[in-house]
């Protein structure tokens, strides 16, 4: 039975001394499972990453399994809207020899929990789009670039781009299951929580003040809708620092981020059975 101790962390950003901290949290705790909750890889101004980052990466988790034999953790991943679809296409089609899963629009499981994962956030300023999709509908905020726009490192759907939205994907994600229990590994943390407080104040363009929350409206309908168990975030650094906040929550939904915006790794550490009694730590 997979043990019910579990860490989280998001935003690594192929920050190689992070995944250090990881690597020793992992092999000093012997969590049950890990997750990982996007930006995994480093930025498009290190290159696409399909070369020596994933060697280490696969490298690290290998000698990882090594020395920790059958107490090695379930590690669950999703990409995030910083990693280019190219270079996880690579992680994919390796799977990390087995040490690593990818679950970007398919389910796992920690024990008897289902766990959802999925990447994509809503239209940004930033150029890649890969993983980024119309939100709730076409609207886009000011300042934003639309998926239609910027660029991707992979082809995709034409449809897809101009009509798919996020809404729409996790409600396919999850086919009408019961979430009572379940656990959701979202990159976009929901809208106009303690979660997605971007440091825009005072900021305007065309005379129009920019929104300081830029989470994802979907996902907030969605949790407020469907009040899976608990849900995990990255994506916005600077929140927890703002809102002096990393947890927050809809109705009986427990939502924890990792996202950070200093140096250090920022590691949740939760037990499925005693929500209450997460801790997230900077190392």
């Amino acid at each position: 039975m997979t043990s019910e101790r579990c860490l989280f962390a998001s935003d690594l950003h192929g920050r190689r001394d992070r995944y250090e901290k990881l690597f020793a949290a992992i092999e000093r705790e012997a969590p049950g499972a890990v997750l990982l909750g996007g930006d995994l890889l480093p930025g498009l101004a290190d290159g696409l990453a399909e070369g020596p980052f994933v060697g280490f990466l696969a490298g690290g988790l290998a000698r990882l399994r090594h020395a920790m034999g059958a107490r090695y953790p379930l590690v669950l991943a999703i990409p995030g809207n910083d990693d280019p679809a190219a270079a996880v296409e690579e992680l994919r089609a390796k799977e990390l020899a087995g040490n690593l899963r990818l679950v970007h629009g398919t389910r796992a499981a920690i024990g008897v929990r289902a766990v959802f994962g999925y990447a994509c956030v809503p239209p940004s300023p930033f150029a890649l789009k890969d993983f980024e999709r119309y939100d709730v509908s076409r609207f886009v905020d000011p300042g934003a670039v639309s998926p239609e726009e910027g660029f991707r490192s992979v082809p995709a759907c034409e449809s897809a781009i101009r009509y798919g939205t996020i809404a729409a994907d996790l409600e396919a994600l999850v086919e009408g299951a019961d979430l009572h229990e379940a656990i959701l590994l979202l990159h976009a943390p929901p809208y106009q929580t303690l979660l997605d407080r971007a440091a825009l104040d005072g900021r305007m363009i065309d005379g129009v003040p920019l929104d300081v929350h830029v989470g994802s409206i979907a996902v907030r309908r969605f949790i407020e809708a469907r009040q899976p168990l608990l849900t995990f975030h990255g994506h916005v650094h600077e929140s927890a620092r703002l809102t002096g906040a990393w947890r927050d929550g809809i109705g009986r939904t427990r939502m924890f981020s990792a996202a950070h915006d200093g140096d250090e790794l920022a590691l949740v550490r939760f037990d499925l059975a005693d929500l209450d009694a997460a801790t997230r730590e900077l190392l």
